[in-house]
């Protein structure tokens, strides 16, 4: 195993441990808001780009270099490991992720394979190549959620109502169960490769979580995504365990075995910490829209976010959502300085 960052601002934020100053990177910070990453990709489809190292490498290095940010996370994408588990998708422009064939009946599950280490054997150059670039800091690896991924091939792509998905959950548990028990372990085994290639810390993205109750999220969805954080409790680094519109599931996220929950723009940090309780350090959560305002509203609400903050055991600055592709680079160069220099020691 390669060796990982341990004392970094970023890792020992998720530690919940002192730090010279707040740590900051954001979600989607190496993609279409920088014209070096358009450039670099031009004519390269986003499934063929995750799975050439060099390329890879390149992407999530350009925001380190661009921001001063105190971590990476690598470029690549939630479908990448159901891909490589057998299903027939792609990555469309404009709409995102498309199953070919989606998973609606017992049978379809034959076409959800294991994934062993040369089906994502890419993922794994791709990270040994950033770890030996980046030097002290960080890189963090992620998947997408058992439940998300699920969405995505129940539905064939995209959803705004989820109703093929819910249908399964609620109408055929048994399917449901044995998709989400599938997903999870390519889920932990996508983790685990880049765990032992040498990334400091892991986020589970469970970006759609936030359609469901937490009556729903606690019985059909919580025991999968623990089976994934819990099982890499032994791994020696942070986990951060992010959703989108999840504040009435904030404390049950928590609860399925994270270091660090992402919270979104709607919950303040303050109240946040409150759900999650205090042995949870805590990542986010400007608004991205904020970044569109202009500096002084930036700054201001910035600063907002840095003083509910301080209410976690730890707190790792980052937007409620993804980096949107027109927000100007310079705003986001210019917050990571301002996190910087506000949150340090005097």
């Amino acid at each position: 195993m390669t060796s990982v960052v341990t004392d970094s601002p970023f890792v020992r934020a998720c530690r919940g441990l002192d730090v010279p100053h707040t740590p900051v990177w954001f979600m989607r910070q190496a993609g279409r808001s920088l014209p070096e990453y358009r450039k670099i990709r031009a004519g390269i489809g986003m499934l063929d780009s995750c799975r050439r190292p060099d390329l890879v490498t390149e992407i999530t290095l350009q925001p380190v270099r661009r921001h001063n940010v105190d971590a990476a996370i690598l470029f690549s994408d939630i479908v990448v490991p159901i891909a490589a588990a057998g299903i027939d998708l792609d990555i469309v422009a404009g709409t995102g992720p498309v199953v070919a064939a989606p998973i609606r009946t017992a049978d379809d599950l034959v076409r959800l394979r294991p994934i062993t280490l040369d089906d994502v054997g890419f993922v794994a150059e791709a990270v040994r190549q950033l770890v030996g670039e980046l030097g002290p800091t960080p890189l963090i690896g992620f998947a997408g959620a058992p439940f998300t991924l699920a969405s995505y091939l129940i539905e064939g792509g995209p959803s705004r109502t989820y109703l093929k998905t819910k249908a399964m959950m609620y109408g055929a548990p048994e399917l449901w169960n044995a998709l989400l028990s599938r997903l999870a372990d390519i889920t932990l085994a996508f983790l685990r490769t880049q765990i032992e290639a040498g990334v400091s810390a892991v986020q589970l993205f469970d970006s759609w979580a936030g359609a469901l109750s937490e009556a729903d999220y606690r019985e059909h969805v919580l025991p999968h995504s623990a089976r994934v954080l819990q099982g890499l409790a032994d791994a020696g680094v942070p986990r951060i365990h992010f959703g989108v519109g999840t504040a009435v599931l904030l404390r049950a996220m928590g609860e399925a075995g994270a270091d660090v929950v992402g919270v979104d723009w709607r919950t303040p940090l303050d109240q946040a910490t409150e759900i999650v309780g205090p042995e949870r350090s805590l990542q986010g959560n400007l608004d991205p829209a904020i970044l569109f305002a202009g500096w002084e509203v930036v700054r201001r609400e910035a600063d907002r976010v840095l003083e509910q903050g301080r209410a976690a055991p730890g707190h790792v600055f980052n937007l409620g959502h993804g980096v949107m592709p027109e927000t100007d680079p310079d705003i986001l160069t210019r917050l990571v300085a301002h996190v910087h220099e506000a949150s340090g020691r005097a």
